[in-house]
């Protein structure tokens, strides 16, 4: 145990772990050691001196008419030759030399520095990638693996599961793409990291990268529907009357969207001007789609009319451009053509 205290003393500043805890760790394995080693009946007491790193071992007796465990109990007749002030119920404590205790507690200590290094270290990795919860990482493809795919993070590793992957999208071990970490779970042998890469905020956080007026504050997002590998609605506005919130986004010549785009795959993106007005709004979401006008039936009900040769546009395909408005709004939205409104009438 020689030097035990400037070892455990480096541990801690090193490892960030406090040394009272390193301390007292080892005091307790310490007990756990000897009780194993030299009777698991025996009450044992161990100072360990943090100073000289000297450890001392007392067994404990309490003090009985009758013995019947002579692992832990001592007469009172024993005791009073110890010491005529003991009573029954009394403990005593006797100190202990036992043989190999010396190597037997080395090797205690170690395996407890070992364990809470090891626990520093993925307490550690856990609350650095916890708050990087909801953020981008750059990461390299590791392995894959019952279609599950593993990332290199460096101190840790990353699953991206097949529900959080982007449909068609095909994945090699050593190719690098932009995920996003959906969640962090602290878990015994090592932190679970999740990425995605159908996440919506996977949106939000590549357009905060790309776009600098939403980098800096001057656009926000009000809200995103997606519909990962196929199709993403994104509604932003402006703080500044002088500033286009669509077309910073758009770039020059679609460059700054573009950039995105390519990111995902090829996934489309509308992006839409959010207004409080919430018919125009609503008009907005539809598009490309023209329309006539919106009728609030109730508070979050709308019947849209739109040109009969706009209605499968403004519907979309399977009906996406209607269900991705629907979400992006908040509206229940029930699209009608001209001439069917018509004949309702």
């Amino acid at each position: 145990m020689d030097n035990i205290v400037d070892v455990i003393r480096t541990i801690a500043t090193t490892r960030e772990i406090p040394e009272d805890v390193l301390f007292e760790s080892i005091q307790a394995a310490l007990v756990t050691a000897f009780k194993k080693n030299f009777g698991s009946n025996r009450v044992a007491r161990i100072e360990f001196d943090r100073e000289t790193g000297e450890i001392q071992v007392y067994s404990r007796y309490r003090v009985v008419e009758k013995v019947i465990q002579p692992e832990n109990e001592i007469s009172l007749e024993d005791a009073k030759e110890i010491d005529v002030m003991y009573e029954l119920d009394d403990v005593v404590e006797r100190r202990e030399s036992p043989e190999d205790f010396g190597r037997i507690s080395a090797m205690a200590a170690k395996q407890v520095v070992v364990q809470r290094i090891r626990e520093a270290e993925r307490s550690s990795i856990y609350e650095e990638f916890k708050a990087r919860e909801n953020e981008l990482i750059y990461a390299q493809i590791q392995r894959i693996s019952n279609r599950v795919v593993y990332f290199n993070l460096g101190k840790a590793e990353a699953t991206l599961p097949p529900k959080e992957q982007i449909p068609g999208e095909r994945y090699r071990v050593g190719a690098r793409f932009r995920c996003y970490i959906a969640q962090v779970k602290e878990e015994t042998k090592a932190p679970e990291i999740v990425l995605s890469r159908t996440h919506p905020g996977l949106i939000r956080r590549l357009f905060e990268l790309e776009i600098p007026e939403i980098n800096d504050g001057e656009v926000l997002i009000r809200s995103i529907a997606r519909e990962a590998g196929s199709r993403t609605k994104i509604s932003v506005f402006s703080r500044s009357e002088d500033l286009d919130p669509v077309g910073a986004c758009v770039g020059p010549k679609g460059t700054r969207v573009a950039s995105i785009v390519d990111e995902l795959g090829g996934e489309k993106i509308d992006i839409v001007e959010y207004t409080d007005d919430d018919a125009q709004y609503i008009v907005n979401a539809l598009s490309p789609a023209k329309v006539t006008r919106v009728d609030f039936l109730t508070e979050k009900n709308v019947r849209v009319v739109v040109p009969d040769y706009q209605l499968s546009l403004a519907i979309g395909k399977e009906g996406q451009n209607a269900r991705l408005a629907a979400k992006l709004t908040g509206f229940k939205i029930d699209i009608v053509s001209e001439s069917a409104l018509e004949e309702e009438e």
